[in-house]
Formats: structure tokens, sequence, C-alpha cells
């Protein structure tokens, strides 16, 4: 697919590095010149040099003949005018863009149509977002709902000498009763699609596939805590911060938000009625244990620096704070930061990132697409959910009749609302819709992509 992507920042550095990898042909658009040349001697991609809003600029970069354009500049403006203007010059074309400014949210949603988007994206949103639902069951790493599927996905690290510690996938059912499937497991750089003989070990970051109830009960059983939070401390008062705090006074829990600069405190104190605002440097110990952190449930780092972000969560870590989340802007170097005892990682850019990712395997497939995609493993596996449908291969077959490929499971069925977890007798109908977990050795874009004998 021909794709122009406005804007080299954060975000769109990690669209390239996406979109290249899935093979489609990139135009990127950047005032930047060192920036863009940067990205091109690291990637086979075309760079137009200028304002992205300009009908000159996305002449030279092919507009007319290209199938999707997303715009992730730095100025919401600029992103706007860019989608507009690349609309009327190519009428088909598809466009995203990222709106950030609290100021356009309402009308950028409500004037889709005006400004020909497709699709908005808010990365400070979109995190506050994951963080609010990750405090809802704060046991697990990280949380994923499907469309149509009661069955949801949740990351477990193994820790040593836990119950999971040296377990047999086939003994599980003598540790836990609940029902759930370990369908993926991150080992080092690896996605393992386990079977029964598989051991767990330290470490090993475990996908997890249930109903809600089925995951509680597991971390019940694990004795892992639980229970909602009930207040949370914030520290940086970033767009991120006010989403959030936004969310968890739905949720009625008790939000303190730190913020070293004066005049951010005003503002946030005036458009956050139910929240606690304090003035002071959230780095400073003393400080921490004055606004009293280990009364805590919950502690969230949201400046824009990721190594004081990282120092004040293991800060909180060592007070014994049930849970920790820390926001990450570069997230790399994942497999140093997995041993440090900083919580649960949230990447507003990766978030984003996958997102768009969904919506271009939709366009490119729209007959038998996706309806969700969940990247695991640092981007290694994928979680994807698919509807049967008259064209499926093996409906009404049991599964284990099914030749399916290697390194791909069949983690769930769902019927209605009613979701069950696969095994080798189950079997799927014209109507249901199906979980499907594979390591990225395989690119799947549709469901029949998964079984062996498949043209």
């Amino acid at each position: 697919m021909k794709i122009i992507l406005a804007g080299c920042g954060k975000v769109g550095s990690t669209l390239v590095k996406e979109l290249t990898a899935e093979g489609h042909d990139l135009t990127v658009i950047d005032q930047n010149g060192a920036v863009m040349e940067s990205l091109m001697e690291s990637y086979d991609i075309i760079g137009v040099q200028g304002n992205s809003a300009a009908m000159s600029v996305l002449e030279d970069a092919n507009v007319q003949e290209t199938q999707l354009l997303i715009a992730v500049t730095d100025e919401d403006e600029v992103n706007l005018l860019t989608c507009l203007t690349a609309h009327a010059m190519n009428p088909q074309i598809h466009t995203i863009a990222r709106i950030r400014s609290s100021d356009y949210r309402e009308q950028s949603y409500r004037m889709r149509s005006q400004y020909a988007l497709n699709m908005i994206i808010n990365p400070e949103e979109t995190a506050a977002y994951e963080i609010a639902r990750h405090l809802q069951m704060p046991g697990f790493l990280k949380i994923e709902s499907f469309n149509r599927s009661a069955a949801m996905m949740a990351e477990l690290r193994v820790k040593g000498g836990s119950k999971l510690d040296g377990l047999l996938l086939n003994q599980l059912g003598s540790v836990v009763k609940s029902r759930i499937l370990i369908c993926a497991v991150q080992r080092g750089d690896a996605c393992i699609i386990p079977d029964g003989s598989f051991r767990m070990q330290p470490d090993d970051l475990l996908y997890i596939t249930g109903a809600q109830a089925s995951l509680a009960d597991l971390l019940n059983e694990l004795g892992v805590i639980s229970r909602k939070a009930r207040s949370a401390m914030i520290v940086g008062g970033s767009q991120t911060s006010y989403y959030l705090a936004q969310e968890l006074q739905k949720s009625r829990i008790d939000t303190t938000i730190i913020e070293i600069d004066p005049d951010k405190c005003s503002l946030l104190a005036s458009e956050l009625d139910k929240a606690t605002i304090v003035q002071g440097d959230g780095s400073s110990q003393d400080f921490l244990e004055q606004e009293g952190i280990a009364s805590f449930d919950s502690f969230i780092t949201l400046t824009g620096l990721d190594e004081l972000n990282i120092v004040m969560s293991m800060y909180a870590s060592e007070r014994n704070v049930p849970t920790v989340v820390t926001k990450l802007s570069h997230a790399e170097n994942n497999r140093i930061l997995d041993r440090l005892p900083i919580g649960t990682t949230i990447s507003p850019k990766t978030l984003v990132s996958d997102g768009i990712i969904r919506y271009v395997r939709a366009m490119q497939n729209k007959k038998g697409a996706a309806l969700t995609i969940h990247m695991i493993a640092q981007g290694k596996g994928e979680a994807i959910e698919f509807n049967v449908d008259d064209d499926t291969l093996y409906t009404d077959t049991p599964l284990k009749d099914v030749p399916t490929r290697k390194n791909v499971l069949i983690a769930t069925i769902s019927r209605g609302w009613h979701s069950e977890l696969a095994t080798g007798s189950s079997v799927y109908h014209k109507g249901d819709t199906v979980v499907v977990i594979a390591n990225s050795d395989r690119r799947i874009l549709k469901l029949n992509d998964v079984f062996e004998d498949a043209a």
C-alpha cells in the first residue's frame, strides 16, 4: 500500500519502522531535513522535505496515487490542514490525524467529515485510558480486550519462588482452578507458543487468555494483588495526567497530582475540581514522604523524562506501593528495563502505532479483516480476533482435526457474548469470532492464513 507519513517525531519514527516491516511503500514528509535523512539511511523510504499542508509538497509526495495519509506532526493545525488538503487532491484517500490539544478534541470528532478524517489519534489520551484500565485490575502488567469476545488477554511475569516458577504447563490445573489459557510466552527475545511440556521460568512473561472474572480469580489463587486501586499519586502535570485524572474521577479513585511548575498547577486546579494538585518536586524523596507516598494504592510517573520516571518508580516500589506505572517515551531497551522494579510500563507512541497498524491491515483486507489486533512480546507476536464467515475453512470441524501452521494457536471461540477457551474438541461456526495467537514468523492477515494447507 502507498502511504504518506507527515511528521518524523517519536510516533512518526516508530511508524516508519512498523510500516516498512509490513512491506508498505512509504513516503515521509518533514520540515527537518536531518531527521528525514537519518530515517532514509535506515529504511527503504522516500523523503520529501517541506510543509505537509502545502499542495506542492503533497504533489511531490505523489498524494494522487496514495491510499493512506498519516499526519503526526507536532502541530494539530498542520495535521488537520494536511488531511483536508490531501482529501481535496485525492478524494479516495484515507486520512489519520494526531490531535493532542483539548481545545480541538470535541470539534475534531464532531467535524470528522468536514475535516476529511477517517481516524483521530491522541497518544496522551490513549495512554491515560490504558493506565486507568490497568488500575482496575493491577495484578497484571497489561490487560487487552477484544471487539466481540468476552475473553481478555493479560500479561503476567513469573517471579522466582512463585507458584508458577518451574511448573510445567500441563501441571497448571494442580495450582489454579480458574479457567484460563497460557497462550504465549516471551522468554528473552523469543515469542513461544507453548505446549503442555513447557516449563515456566523466572522472568518469563506470560500472555494469558480468559474471562475477566477468571483472570481475577487467577490473581487471588496466585496470591497476587487484585483489588482495584482506590487512590493514585501522579507525578508530572502533563496532558496525560489531565486525561488520566478525568478517567480516575469517573471510577472515584482519589487522585493527587504533583507538579513543580506553578503555572501548570494553577491550570490543572482550575480544570480538575475533584483532584488534589500539589506544587513540588516529585523527584525528592523527602517531598514524596511528606505527601505520604506509602499510603497510596498506586503511583504513576508521567513526566517528560524517562530517566526521572524510572528513578521515581523504583523508589515507589521500594516503599511497597502496590501498583506502579511508568511512562516511557523511549522503550527500545526493554530487556534492561525488564529487570528494574518499575511496575507496568506505558509507551504512548507504541499504543498509537499499534492502533494505526490495525487500521492499515483492515484497509488491506476489508473482507475477512481482523476485528482486533494486539501486538505482544515486544512485537514478536500477535493476538488477532477474526470473524468466521462464508469463506472460512474447517467450520464445524473439531480443532484437533484442523491443520494449523506452526507457532499458531486458536485460543478462544466466541458465540454472541459467550466465550470459551479452545480445546481439541472445540468447533467454530459461521458467525463466531475466534482469537488467534501467532508469533511474527508469518503475518496473519485473514483467518485462513492460520491453516497449513490454505492457498
